[in-house]
């Protein structure tokens, strides 16, 4: 049994599949295992390297730089959206001096590193005579990288439709805005959704960059908890990775969601399903028709001759 795109595979390529399957768990469960030995053999799993997590004052804090992380990532994956959509509308404007300032902008947000924007709002500004709070250099950080990536997104989702989309909103009267926003900008996103949820994931772990500039962050308070009696450090970093671990998985979950729901057309769930058949039939049919009557009109005009 076949398909266009993928042959199922036979006897011999299912017995490969199977060893490749069984060797792969094989090593993972091997450095899992060695990895478990190791924290053994140090004595990683003392009550005393735990000990810290069992104040409720701890988890407070963590709660509350838990917070911390999501108010910088929620602002800043809103406002990398907005620019992005600014800048994709910009590079595809008709006019070069709209579209070239705009691609020299986003290039140069995509080639700065976003630890370095960061480090020049917070520590670069105040030599110029303006200080930033760490909160608004995070976000204003992220969204300069994030913003042009997701621009760069939506820029080829919208060059990869056909042109025939574009020709079809110009044909019934809309102008190019109209066009851009309703017709070529709706199927773009939908295209490229997975691209923009994988960057907005970048935007949730990049959060963590904020520590360097002092911003009280989830990895800002692992650094504090690192420091305290036993030094628990590889205990405060699974911590605090499991619950960045925990956010990406629930963001990744959401777009998927998203995406079902946005794939789901109210008009494709009550069109009754068509027999292709049937259709064929139809057609012929039709033509078998039409050939007959073409042949009843010559014999009425050869009679008439």
């Amino acid at each position: 049994m076949t398909s266009v795109l993928y042959d199922v595979p036979g006897p011999r390529a299912r017995r490969r599949n199977a060893i490749l399957a069984i060797v792969t768990i094989a090593v993972v469960v091997a450095v899992l295992g060695f990895v478990a030995w190791r924290l053994s053999l140090t004595n990683q799993y003392d009550a005393s390297k735990w000990n810290v997590f069992t104040y409720s004052l701890v988890w407070q804090t963590i709660g509350e730089m838990l917070v911390n992380t999501l108010r910088a990532f929620a602002l800043a994956a809103v406002l990398s959206l907005a620019l992005g959509f600014v800048l994709a509308i910009g590079r595809l404007s008709d006019h070069a001096w709209v579209r070239v300032p705009v691609t020299v902008v986003t290039e140069l947000f995509r080639a700065i590193p976003v630890l370095v924007l960061m480090m020049i709002l917070y520590y670069g500004l105040p030599s110029l005579g303006v200080t930033m709070d760490p909160y608004w250099a995070v976000v204003l950080a992220l969204m300069a990288y994030n913003g042009s990536v997701l621009a760069e997104a939506l820029r080829a989702g919208v060059e990869s439709l056909p042109k025939g989309q574009s020709e079809a909103g110009y044909a019934i009267g809309l102008r190019k805005s109209g066009v851009m926003v309703k017709v070529l900008l709706p199927q773009a996103i939908r295209a490229m959704l997975p691209v923009i949820i994988a960057q907005l994931v970048v935007v949730m772990k990049d959060t963590a960059l904020g520590f360097l500039i002092t911003y009280q962050e989830l990895l800002y308070y692992a650094k504090l908890l690192s420091s305290q009696q036993g030094r628990p450090i590889l205990q405060a970093a699974l911590i605090i990775g499991g619950i960045y671990v925990i956010m990406c998985l629930l963001l990744s979950w959401l777009a998927k969601w998203v995406e079902q729901r946005s794939r789901r057309s109210p008009k494709v769930a009550k069109t009754v399903a068509h027999d292709p058949a049937a259709d064929d039939e139809g057609t012929l049919t039709e033509a078998i028709a039409l050939q007959s009557r073409s042949r009843r009109i010559e014999s009425a005009d050869d009679s008439e001759r």
